[in-house]
């Protein structure tokens, strides 16, 4: 007889296996992401992910947006609303400057930041995961701190304060090119 329905069934023990098994399944989906840690699901072990920060998304919502002008086709609502929270969120923008001028320097700097290498005392090369590449990119400000970009992206803790300067240092001159007109 089928537990289904059955007042007396036992949860997990008198479940069909296709539940327990996915149940399990998202359990541990659950239990694996965790971003302070660096943990993601499958998706994210794959090492050709590029993750996009909210300015280089900006920048190729934007450029579709006039090649679909340009073709006289309509904008979907979704569309625009992305565009729009793109925007919103993105602090590395100039208006002065050519779409591929900012290209060009959020490439240049997510490749300084994907790139970025600190070794430790016991010889231990760390470097910058891709969300952590993405998150510096979407947070910073010409501000900001040490403690603040810690604070935010909590998995920043296990490098040593002088090298999340650094990777700070990167992201401000880049964003002082990107705001400066005329450069």
């Amino acid at each position: 007889m089928s537990s289904y329905g059955d007042p007396n069934a036992q949860p997990g023990r008198d479940q069909p296996v296709s539940n327990q098994q996915s149940n399990a399944k998202t359990a541990s989906i659950t239990a694996v992401e965790n971003a302070a840690e660096l943990s993601f699901g499958p998706d994210f072990g794959e090492k050709d992910i590029q993750i996009l920060s909210n300015a280089q998304v900006a920048v190729i919502l934007q450029m579709s947006a006039q090649s679909a002008l340009m073709r006289d086709e309509e904008l979907h609502d979704v569309y625009r609303k992305t565009q729009k929270y793109a925007e919103r969120f993105n602090t590395m923008k100039n208006p002065e400057k050519e779409h591929q001028e900012l290209v060009d320097e959020l490439d240049n700097l997510q490749g300084a930041l994907t790139t970025f290498r600190k070794e430790t005392e016991d010889g231990k090369v760390m470097e910058l995961h891709g969300f952590e590449v993405a998150a510096l990119m979407n947070l910073v400000a010409t501000d900001t701190m040490v403690e603040e970009a810690v604070a935010l992206i909590p998995s920043l803790s296990r490098f040593p304060e002088s090298a999340v300067d650094e990777i700070l240092d990167l992201i401000r001159s880049t964003m002082i090119r990107i705001v400066s007109f005329g450069s």
